[in-house]
């Protein structure tokens, strides 16, 4: 008695491979097969290009973040003054901050004045947000210091301003023009409080890659914005940066610790924390619905293995009497379904990995086509759409496609090892 050949012999995929290449005057198989690998195909493709643009985008969102804003924010809790008005300003400000260096993980300390005021120039108005702060410390925030995106030199900043491009956009100004701020929170007289008003040289422009900050923000010299706001010997809070970000909430109480009893922290995640959140939920839901996309593209490789088993019916019947087991007859359609999921996969790989890899020609490309305002970023923040092929996004998308493939193709395979031979072949 002989032995009973392995599983995936060579002949069941010489069969197989057969079957794939049928014919449209033997009922059209091909041209199901091709339907069945370009709806996979775009469906790889098109999950990998949601996971990648989903990945770059809160990546990007994130940098911004933490590129050009603190990590965590100290600031007093306030105590009342003679006058009963609650004082929120610090007084001991270098001491706190180097306290609050001194801790480990911390990267950055420095005192910060703030405040909003009026800026204006040519006739052009525009509202900023005033951050008082050295030019050590400027030179520590990443975003703002990037040569690539800023310009003018940083070490006359102490002479002036430095400026968001935004803002300087808006109001029409260059280095070496002049801005007028006028703050209502001025001189104090017997006639009540006069606005300030006061002009100063724009020697720095940067570009953070945030929208809102680019649009509304403006670097002025410590000691200056104190004088400015009124500020004299105190500062308003702490900006801290710290090693690893990620681990803020560990920070949390060394921080707490050494900056005194009346000290309050806000760190990164409770201002954006929210938005991210919902960029996870988001994440989520797309990644189901894409999900169902590629089933619904894996579905096809049941209808053309249905259509298939229902063509090679009479070849199904020759090879069962010839020896042929019930076992051989599913690999060879199962064969069939894997490969076109295979095949499918990987062409959607291929496409989906080289549209994240060149999806800012692409996307210049549509912008273009379009007559250009696709993207806008005073809605989403950021100045382009990013991606991000992460290694685990690609693997979740091929083994979802894979297993999906593979596992339906069982159905019509199972159906085909159970025809009975003579059945098959009782009307030949």
């Amino acid at each position: 008695m002989s032995a009973s050949p392995p599983p995936f012999a060579p002949f069941e995929w010489m069969i197989a491979w057969r079957y794939l290449r049928a014919r449209r005057a033997e009922g059209g198989v091909s041209v199901m097969t091709w339907i069945s690998l370009i709806g996979i195909a775009l469906a790889v493709a098109a999950l990998i290009i949601t996971l990648s643009v989903r990945a770059g985008f809160r990546a990007e969102f994130v940098d911004t973040i933490l590129g050009a804003n603190a990590h965590v924010t100290v600031y007093n809790a306030g105590a009342p003054d003679a006058a009963g008005n609650l004082v929120r300003t610090i007084e001991d400000y270098d001491e706190m901050a180097a306290r609050i260096a001194g801790v480990p993980g911390v990267t950055h300390a420095a005192p910060l004045v703030k405040g909003q005021v009026m800026a204006s120039a040519r006739g052009d108005t525009a509202g900023v947000q005033v951050y008082g702060i050295r030019a050590a410390d400027l030179a520590d925030i990443p975003r703002i210091v990037n040569p690539e995106t800023s310009q003018g030199d940083l070490a006359r900043f102490e002479e002036g301003v430095a400026l968001g491009s935004g803002v300087a956009r808006d109001l029409n100004l260059t280095l070496g023009d002049r801005i007028k701020l006028i703050s209502p929170d001025g001189v104090k007289t017997a006639f009540g409080t006069s606005p300030r008003v006061k002009t100063y040289e724009i020697t720095y422009i940067f570009t953070a890659g945030r929208y809102d900050i680019d649009q509304t923000r403006l670097y002025m010299p410590f000691a200056e914005a104190q004088s400015y706001f009124n500020r004299e010997n105190v500062a308003d809070e702490i900006e801290v940066m710290i090693a690893d970000p990620e681990r803020v909430d560990q920070m949390a109480l060394p921080l707490l610790n050494v900056a005194g009893e009346r000290a309050l922290i806000w760190t990164w995640r409770d201002a954006s924390g929210a938005f991210l959140r919902a960029l996870d939920i988001e994440d989520n839901v797309m990644f189901i619905i894409l999900s169902v996309l590629v089933l619904i593209a894996s579905m096809n490789i049941v209808s053309g293995l249905i259509m298939l088993v229902k063509n090679k019916g009479r070849d199904i019947g020759i090879l069962r009497t010839m020896g042929l087991t019930e076992s051989s007859v599913l690999r060879v359609f199962f064969l069939c379904g894997a490969t076109t999921g295979l095949i499918g996969t990987l062409l959607g790989l291929i496409l989906g990995c080289l549209f994240a890899i060149y999806i800012d020609p692409i996307f210049a490309l549509v912008d273009r086509l379009s007559g250009g305002g696709v993207w806008d970023p005073s809605i989403r923040g950021i100045y382009a759409l990013p991606a991000k092929l992460q290694m685990a996004d690609v693997l979740s998308a091929v083994a979802l496609s894979l297993g999906l493939s593979f596992l339906i193709t069982i159905i019509p395979a199972r159906r085909a090892a159970r025809m009975n031979p003579v059945e098959a072949l009782r009307y030949e």
